[in-house]
């Protein structure tokens, strides 16, 4: 008995003498988690379809607004904002145009029915026998209701702002606002956030150049300058004007934006170090009919408004959904998954031969094999080259989120995978199963935010940011880094010469190799 007591003692003064961080490996950490879609009952809300970017033959559009709201309505969409160049949206009901713009893009040939404008009048039948009433209901509100019993909402002052710039291109709603000077970004969001608006940056890769990179490595490089310089612009822009929620991650093909996932993820990194969310869209940019369906977003609201739509939009409870993919890491990494869970189906085949494929390409042309001027050919079409999808999509039944858990669930529809990206980096790729996401299981690999994709047969469907710890910052750390000076107007010329600087290596490097 003597013998165990002092075994008993001597094991307790070892563990007293041991210092007490020695165990904390065993303790999880206890998380903070704001979810950005905290409040919303799921039994009674509703994911409206809403194209936020589309374009008629007002601006450089093919088809007349006429034909362009009955393509979205055929497509399934319940709220539509027509955002042509320079051309505030006022009314379905009559012409509204930018006289000079229309004018202009009529005469050389940029736009399509030679200029001639269709709009819906206060009734009529669209092309494809279906009958309609357009009228301000009494909430101030626009709407088109069809006789078979199809309600679209007219979301107010649509416009792409800066439509002389050099694809300096801002998205705004819910404020009379135009901009159509030699401008710049800075001179579009500022108006917008003056004038009591909501905005958006436009698929920020075709300013950046982001678009012609080859790799998800090379694009946002940031020890480029020209990278370095715009991922500073747009966060500064982003946290000097509450109007601009955020950015373009996924427009038309994706083809401009394959890569803009990556600089939402910087932003979102700089932002989360100082608890704020920045947040994404996804459109559709469609400047033809077959392209209006591509990308949407999905608004959470109890009641189809403009007021609760503004209210979504501003307090990111929405998802941003594409059926394009043109990212060949991001295709190569969903095969993979696919072929662990699902086994080798049409479905992997498809994704996975995109992936090959358009990684051959890239391969080909930086070590030569296609001609340097190919540099900007690496584009993805969306019915061939790109990720194209069949009719259903994915759908989110409900996320909830369980602090005392630490975990994060998604119950999905039509849905095969969940993908979780913190800082930048896929971190875990689940089956949809419903399954929770436990934030203990990654405590190495988290940093301030982790966000979902859920990917399924039909496309993909990104959640916004879910932020970690947010209220327990007790510093500010500035969002841009190092050395900036915002050189407004004249800084395309970096994304300019940037790519040129990338094409003339290439082709000296190709000619080098083969003497």
């Amino acid at each position: 008995m003597k013998k165990k007591k002092a075994v008993i003692a001597l094991l307790l003064a070892v563990i007293l003498c041991v210092p007490f961080g020695m165990f904390s490996f065993a303790l999880p950490k206890d998380y903070e988690i704001t979810d950005p879609y905290a409040g919303i009952d799921w039994e009674t809300v509703n994911a409206y379809k809403t194209a936020l970017h589309t374009h008629t033959n007002a601006s450089d559009g093919d088809p007349t607004l006429k034909q362009s709201v009955q393509r979205h309505v055929e497509t399934g969409f319940d709220i539509v904002a027509t955002t042509d160049h320079g051309t505030v949206n006022y009314t379905w009901a009559e012409p509204c145009p930018n006289k000079l713009i229309h004018t202009v893009l009529t005469a050389l040939g940029r736009n399509g029915q030679e200029g001639r404008l269709e709009y819906l009048g206060n009734e009529g039948t669209f092309d494809n026998g279906v009958s309609y009433t357009y009228a301000t209901a009494d909430n101030g509100d626009d709407y088109l209701t069809t006789d078979d019993g199809k309600t679209v909402l007219r979301l107010p002052y649509g416009i792409e702002n800066n439509a002389v710039s050099v694809n300096a291109h801002v998205n705004s709603w819910f404020a009379d606002f135009c901009d159509n000077s030699v401008s710049n970004y800075e001179d579009a969001i500022e108006g917008v956030e003056k004038a009591g608006g909501l905005c958006v940056i436009n698929h920020p890769g075709e300013y950046t150049k982001a678009r012609y990179a080859l790799t998800t490595a090379e694009a946002y490089d940031e020890s480029l300058f020209a990278y370095s310089y715009y991922i500073n612009k747009f966060a500064e822009l982003i946290a000097l004007n509450q109007s601009c929620i955020g950015i373009d991650i996924n427009s038309k093909g994706d083809n401009r934006t394959r890569f803009d996932r990556k600089l939402w993820d910087i932003l979102l990194t700089r932002f989360s170090a100082n608890g704020d969310n920045v947040y994404a869209i996804a459109s559709s940019d469609a400047h033809q009919l077959g392209v209006i369906d591509t990308g949407f977003s999905l608004l959470l609201m109890e009641e189809l408004t403009g007021e609760a739509a503004r209210s979504a939009l501003e307090n990111g409870q929405f998802f941003p959904a594409s059926h394009c993919i043109g990212n060949p890491d991001e295709l190569a990494d969903i095969a993979a998954a696919l072929k662990e869970y699902y086994g080798e189906t049409e479905l992997y085949d498809k994704v996975n031969g995109t992936a090959l494929a358009l990684a051959e390409k890239a391969r080909a042309i930086i070590e030569g094999e296609l001609d340097a001027d190919e540099d900007l050919g690496v584009t993805y079409s969306v019915l061939e080259d790109g990720f194209t999808t069949c009719a259903t999509f994915p759908a989110v039944n409900s996320i909830t989120v369980d602090e005392s858990k630490d975990t994060i669930t998604i119950d999905a529809s039509d849905a095969l995978l969940v993908r979780w990206i913190s800082g930048g980096k896929l971190i875990a790729t689940q089956k949809a199963d419903g399954t929770p996401f436990d934030l203990n299981d990654y405590e190495g690999e988290l940093g301030d935010y982790v966000r979902a994709e859920i990917f399924g047969e039909g496309g993909i469907l990104y959640t916004q940011a879910f932020l970690l710890d947010a209220s327990r910052r007790t510093t500010h750390t500035p969002v841009t880094k190092g050395l900036y000076f915002n050189m407004g107007i004249l800084d395309f010329l970096f994304a300019e010469l940037h790519k040129w600087d990338n094409i003339i290596f290439r082709f000296f490097s190709n000619v080098f190799a083969k003497r």
